[in-house]
This record gives structure tokens, C-alpha cells and sequence, in this order.
């Protein structure tokens, strides 16, 4: 009996090395491949880097410019102008979908239902018509109290821009070529 306890011990320490043996090796192996990687990651930040300093010359303005002027005769561009924007509300944005009358279980559309007529949009926004402003709800004291200070959002969200600092009529044009 003595002898086969001391066969089960070193087999089970012969399996225990084995297996220690073994881990050994895969945890060098991983060691490795995470070194290989954060290797390759420096070459890309460095790549990266040299990407951002080619991207910046050239795009100064100035080489910019001369080829605007080499090329004007093709291309025919101009220079921006506020003209060239639309208004938020002339963003043509897809209606929600209707709620389900009350005979149906699916709410998909009806099978007579017309489809819907195409768009003679033709690129340009429809605009929108506008909405008269809602009357401002009484203010309680406490919310007068608690009015935003001066680093708080602008109405409409952080850096949305608000449709009354646009003009009206502006539409999308592009710069047409004087002849």
C-alpha cells in the first residue's frame, strides 16, 4: 500500500511539473506577442505623427491658394460665403411613424393604402414652414432663483446654432462660374 501512495505522489508531481512546464511556455509566448504589439503600436503613433505633420503642409493656405489660382480655369472655385448655408429648419428630416388605428393589430400600412408620392426635391431642402414661438410658461420664484449662469448651454444644446442667427432665405448654392 506504502509503495502505491508513492507512486500516485510522483505521478502527480510529474504531472504538476509538467503542467508548470507548460504554463511556463505559453506564459512567455504571451509576454512576447504583448511586446510585439505595443512595439507595433509605438511604429503607428510614429507613423501617425508623421501622417498629421505631411497632412499640415499641405494644407497651408498659402500652397492652397496657389493651387485655387494654378487650377481656376478647371475647377472654378471660389471662396466660401455665408450665402452657401441653409437655415436648421430647411433640413428635410423623415416623418415618425403614424400610430396604428385602432380596427388594426400590426399597425403596418393599410393594403389599400396609396403609396407614398415621390419627391421633386430634387437635392434642395423643402423648407419648412415656421412655427410661431410658444408663450413662455409663468416662471415659479424658485426657478427665477436658479437661472443658468454664464458657462451654462445655449438654447437648443451645446454649440447648436439657432435659426434666428441665420437668414431666412439663405439656401445651399454653389458658386456658378462668371462667364
Amino acid at each position: 500500500m506504502r509503495a502505491l501512495m508513492y507512486l500516485l505522489a510522483a505521478l502527480t508531481v510529474m504531472v504538476l511539473a509538467f503542467w508548470a512546464y507548460r504554463e511556463n511556455y505559453r506564459t512567455q509566448a504571451q509576454i512576447d506577442e504583448m511586446q510585439a504589439v505595443q512595439n507595433e503600436i509605438a511604429r503607428l503613433r510614429d507613423d501617425l505623427g508623421v501622417l498629421r505633420a505631411e497632412w499640415a503642409y499641405l494644407n497651408r493656405p498659402e500652397r492652397l491658394r496657389e493651387l485655387v489660382d494654378m487650377n481656376f480655369d478647371r475647377l472654378r472655385l471660389g471662396a466660401v460665403q455665408a450665402t452657401q448655408f441653409g437655415a436648421a429648419r430647411n433640413i428635410d428630416y423623415p416623418r415618425p411613424p403614424e400610430p396604428a388605428p385602432a380596427g388594426t393589430e400590426t399597425g403596418g400600412p393599410e393594403p389599400d393604402a396609396a403609396p407614398p408620392a415621390p419627391s421633386n426635391n430634387r437635392g434642395a431642402p423643402v423648407p419648412r414652414p415656421v412655427r410661431a414661438a410658444a408663450p413662455a410658461p409663468e416662471a415659479a420664484p424658485e426657478a427665477a432663483a436658479a437661472a443658468p449662469g454664464p458657462d451654462a448651454a445655449p438654447p437648443g444644446g451645446a454649440g447648436a446654432p439657432d435659426d434666428a442667427d441665420l437668414p431666412a432665405d439663405s439656401v445651399i448654392t454653389e458658386t456658378a462660374p462668371e462667364d
